[in-house]
């Protein structure tokens, strides 16, 4: 079964929104996982009417904050398979993950994650992004989106 999620590339000037993960949910409620850096991300949920939706919710949940401004959405997707013993947890094979370029407009001091996925936030300077960033997917995903046109003014 595939897991539609959507994620965010949450740039502020020239530094990028990470997020350390320490919980991720599974089929049996929240599990403690060793921390992993990452872009927000998250599940489209039966109550998210579009990806849109999903987007500034999973947002708001990691960064409680709604200073934003979507620039666009990116034509690639993340996707990977997860690993067999995460599929049983899940209960998902596989993930894709459509994801949306984003503009933080607020103080990076007044974000508070509502979730208790995320331990801490921090702005990055794009050279530090990928030795920070822990899955070689979303490394590949962020080397190839500014690799191409794709430009953060």
């Amino acid at each position: 079964m595939l897991r539609r999620a959507v994620g965010a590339i949450v740039f502020q000037g020239n530094k990028f929104l990470i997020v350390h993960k320490t919980n991720i949910n599974t089929l049996e409620g929240k599990q403690s996982v060793k921390g992993e850096w990452d872009f927000i991300k998250g599940g489209v949920e039966e109550n998210d009417q579009e990806l849109y939706d999903a987007l500034l919710r999973e947002l708001h949940e990691e960064t409680g904050s709604m200073e934003y401004k979507v620039i666009k959405e990116l034509p690639e997707k993340i996707c990977f398979e997860f690993p067999n013993e995460l599929k049983v947890q899940l209960g998902y094979a596989k993930q894709e993950t459509t994801m949306f370029l984003v503009e933080f407009l607020g103080n990076i001091d007044s974000l508070s994650p509502k979730d208790d996925e995320i331990s801490n936030i921090k702005l990055v300077k794009k050279a530090n992004v990928l030795d920070i960033l822990t899955h070689q997917d979303t490394k590949g995903f962020f080397r190839r989106l500014f690799n191409s046109d794709e430009k953060v003014e």
